[in-house]
């Protein structure tokens, strides 16, 4: 059975809340990297993260690739948010796979989180400033690039 590389940037993430999407559909992981640095991440209502490729002004972001077999593909994107899709993500070393990005309409309004270089971080962010008390957001709220 033919399989892609699939570059997942949120909640798909190993020990995550939709992990199981990933597993279910027969998906294994390869490796922990990064994107060239053209992208940007949005916060969306911190329930999930928004990645858009942007012209200036981008970071690497931390993902996930995972091997994917070609059938599982179409279930995993059907399971995602709206707004969220596949498409080309350049890797770290100029390096194509396939990933998941946002519509940039999605990011319109959100809370904009590509300082903290992914998903993961921010959520530790989050987390620690919960505890703490402290839920200022050190970011703005912007749209995309």
């Amino acid at each position: 059975m033919r399989r892609v590389l699939l570059a997942v940037n949120g909640t798909l993430m190993r020990g995550l809340e939709l992990n199981s999407n990933l597993t279910q559909a027969g998906a294994t992981f390869v490796e922990e990297t990064t994107t060239e640095p053209i992208y940007r991440l949005w916060s969306i209502d911190d329930r999930y993260p928004a990645m858009v490729r942007v012209a200036r002004q981008g970071a690497a972001i931390s993902v996930e690739i995972w091997s994917v077999p070609a059938p599982g593909l179409a279930e995993i994107l059907l399971h995602e948010p709206p707004g969220l899709s596949i498409g080309k993500v350049l890797l770290s070393g100029q390096r194509e796979t396939l990933g998941v990005l946002a519509e940039s309409i999605l990011c319109q309004g959100a809370r904009e989180i590509t300082a903290y270089g992914g998903w993961r971080v921010f959520q530790a962010f989050m987390q620690t400033s919960s505890k703490k008390g402290d839920l200022r957001r050190p970011v703005k709220k912007t749209g995309p690039g």
